[in-house]
């Protein structure tokens, strides 16, 4: 049997606004009759109605999030961190994994509003116009982290990918490589092609070496696409000395591929990843990586959101976090 506010009401002898104030931390409550409220609650087991006390304030204090993959190391540090400032600001969380599938990623945005959530933290490798057009339609906020849309309209909070892969390729070049690899995700999302890509290329071109096609392998994130990279890499005639992955989970398959191959990191080439993620200590050797603050992105998404979703002043809706390199043993 559900127990209402009547029922404490009752039992209590007070009327239903009295309980609701004790319930919501209203101080213009008798310390007495707090006191006796408080009891029947606890001996009557009483649980406020959420979905009831939303339709009164108009507020469910619940943030829809949705995420490609909540197994990817990845985005479960992202993921960790909106858990957390959503907990500070007293937010409950319904986490969805859209697997970075268009259709299933609007489904479960409507899903969300259908749910009354009070705002929206969003994850996606390719944020298309049609994207766009649902967030601008959503009537409450949507914070994009980790992810990047072209028109620069939605909030998001990201590192500058662009920069931080020129900054590995100049790292290389300033070693003196000259034959550099890149193993990028998809090319199909913006943020390897129009950034990481990018800023490859633009440090190739400072460093005053040729672009080679064939040094260029698009893989898809995973392990196994590493594994595959490094053998296409490998059957080149004139091979990378130095290899920029674009994620620890595929550098994790680089690496090996190359030991099954009978190559070493970094004697025979020297390998950067990307992220940061705890994958990169896992590996022997460890990976030298490009230090993503995973954890504060989501944490700073989520702060914008609720920013956002009380109408406080936000001075910056775009937030570009600073990266570094962080060298380990897979670079001289």
């Amino acid at each position: 049997m559900n127990i209402t506010i009547y029922d404490v009401a009752r039992e209590a002898n007070v009327s239903m606004a009295t309980v609701s104030r004790v319930v919501n931390g209203n101080p213009n409550v008798k310390p007495a009759t707090r006191k006796k409220v408080l009891e029947v609650i606890e001996r009557l087991g009483y649980r406020p109605n959420a979905v009831a006390r939303g339709l009164a304030s108009k507020k469910t204090t619940t943030v829809g999030v949705i995420i490609p993959d909540i197994a990817s190391p990845f985005f479960a540090e992202l993921a960790r961190g909106i858990e957390d400032i959503a907990t500070m600001y007293k937010y409950n969380i319904i986490l969805s994994n859209s697997d970075q599938n268009k259709d299933k990623e609007l489904h479960l945005l409507n899903t969300m509003l259908g749910k009354q959530v009070d705002g929206i933290v969003f994850m996606g490798g390719n944020i298309t116009q049609e994207h766009v057009g649902e967030f601008g339609k959503s009537p409450v906020p949507v914070v994009l982290a980790g992810s990047i849309e072209d028109s620069n309209e939605i909030p998001s909070v990201n590192i500058d990918y662009e920069q931080a892969a020129y900054d590995v390729v100049q790292s290389f070049v300033d070693k003196g490589h000259k034959e550099i690899a890149l193993v990028i995700g998809p090319l199909h999302e913006p943020i390897n092609q129009e950034k990481k890509l990018s800023g490859y290329k633009r440090a190739i071109e400072d460093a005053g070496l040729p672009y080679r096609e064939e040094l260029i392998i698009e893989g898809d994130y995973t392990y196994d696409s590493g594994l595959e990279a490094i053998e296409r890499l490998m059957e080149l005639e004139s091979k990378p000395s130095a290899i920029f992955v674009g994620s620890d989970e595929m550098a994790l398959g680089v690496v090996h591929g190359a030991e099954d191959r009978g190559y070493k990191v970094p004697d025979d080439f020297e390998v950067i990843s990307s992220d940061n993620t705890r994958l990169s200590l896992m590996v022997r050797p460890q990976l030298t990586t490009v230090v993503q603050p995973l954890y504060d992105i989501g944490a700073v998404a989520m702060r914008l959101l609720t920013k956002l979703m009380n109408k406080e002043k936000v001075s910056e809706h775009i937030v570009v976090l600073p990266h570094r390199i962080e060298e380990r043993r897979s670079t001289k």
